[in-house]
């Protein structure tokens, strides 16, 4: 009877302090909870955003940390309760947890601070997107492996032996795998070199690639062709083609030649002296570049004239609405001076003398 009196008596105390414990961590877990929020009120109203961002970061995972923490403390308190291997058990978990959320906490730190550097802030122009991009895949491939070893540090694996071995494996992995390495170098040069970024129009004369940037990867780069096809190209690729990056022009060309009727010889000069003086005061055209109107040859039908200038706009559209104009000026131009534009034309000589007699016929 004294037993059993004893043994509910443990029990009920044994209850009692794991409730009293589980409810002081969630009270503190609830405060944690609260300070956060109010340290995000504070900090949404500084100008400085890296603090926000570290708090961002670090609230998800510190949360879960929390409870992490507190119920390996509760399991540890009252471990007069369960046996030796059930708190080793406990101990490696809580470790490996933790391993986990701290990997976890840095991930979220680099996403949100690749997201902060990629868009201009208030005191700061953006950096190049997929640069940004670049570094934060390394950082987070560097965060994953430490994380890796780290666990495996801590399972009793011997980090010395498992680097002995990659070095070894790394040689035969990389002929394996040579053609995925020379992609993946392949990659970093384009990281590296910035010689286009995802939303450019790029296009090679040395391979049919032509089309706009979505996608840059560790292995591929994906490109959307002007039909609107998706074209995959192996970034080891790039390192043997020149690239052409239109996206980066500075003007777009307006390059044209005009033929006038050889009986308009003699007003082609005053033609092309108004077509310039057109084109100076359009404020369409980048004046600051080349400008030439000038007759370039005596055709077979024509005298031809060229004329080439750059447009300020290096939009596509916008470009062609201007093309469109600066044609229909240059035409009322040529007809403003009573010229017209030459058309192939053919002489033929007939002949009207009458044909000789034959003999034998009348």
């Amino acid at each position: 009877m004294l037993t059993s009196v004893g043994i509910n008596t443990f029990q009920s105390l044994l209850l009692s302090k794991i409730f009293l414990l589980v409810l002081g961590v969630l009270l503190f877990n609830f405060v944690v909870r609260q300070l956060f929020a109010r340290l995000a009120v504070q900090l949404a109203k500084t100008e400085n955003e890296w603090d926000d961002a570290l708090l961002d970061a670090a609230r998800k995972p510190l949360a879960w940390g929390v409870w992490v923490v507190g119920l390996a403390w509760v399991v540890t308190t009252v471990s007069h309760a369960f046996d030796t291997d059930t708190l080793t058990f406990v101990g490696s978990l809580r470790d490996t947890l933790l391993i986990v959320l701290m990997a976890w906490s840095l991930v979220r730190l680099i996403n949100v601070v690749v997201a902060m550097l990629a868009r201009p802030g208030k005191h700061r122009d953006a950096w190049d997107k997929t640069t940004v991009e670049a570094m934060g895949k390394l950082v987070k491939a560097a965060v994953l492996i430490t994380a890796i070893l780290a666990l495996m540090q801590h399972f009793g694996f011997s980090i010395s032996g498992v680097l002995a071995f990659g070095g070894v494996g790394g040689i035969a992995i990389g002929f394996a795998a040579k053609d995925l390495l020379s992609n993946f170098f392949g990659g970093l040069m384009i990281y590296m070199d910035r010689q286009f970024s995802v939303g450019d129009w790029i296009r090679s004369p040395d391979k049919e690639i032509e089309g706009t940037v979505e996608y840059i990867g560790w292995r591929i780069t994906r490109i959307r062709t002007f039909d609107m096809r998706p074209l995959y190209v192996p970034n080891a690729t790039f390192t043997n083609i020149s690239v052409e990056n239109p996206s980066r022009m500075q003007n777009r060309r307006f390059y044209e030649t005009f033929g006038l009727r050889y009986e308009d010889q003699d007003k082609v000069a005053a033609i092309t002296q108004d077509v310039k003086t057109m084109l100076l005061a359009h404020a369409a055209i980048d004046t600051q570049q080349t400008l030439m109107v000038n007759v370039n040859t005596f055709n077979a039908h024509s005298v031809d004239f060229f004329v080439y200038s750059f447009t300020k706009t290096t939009k596509w559209t916008e470009f062609h609405e201007i093309k469109q104009e600066l044609l229909a000026l240059i035409g009322a131009i040529v007809a403003q001076h009573g010229a017209d534009f030459a058309f192939p034309t053919q002489t033929i000589h007939m002949q009207t003398s009458t044909p000789p007699q034959v003999e034998g016929k009348t």
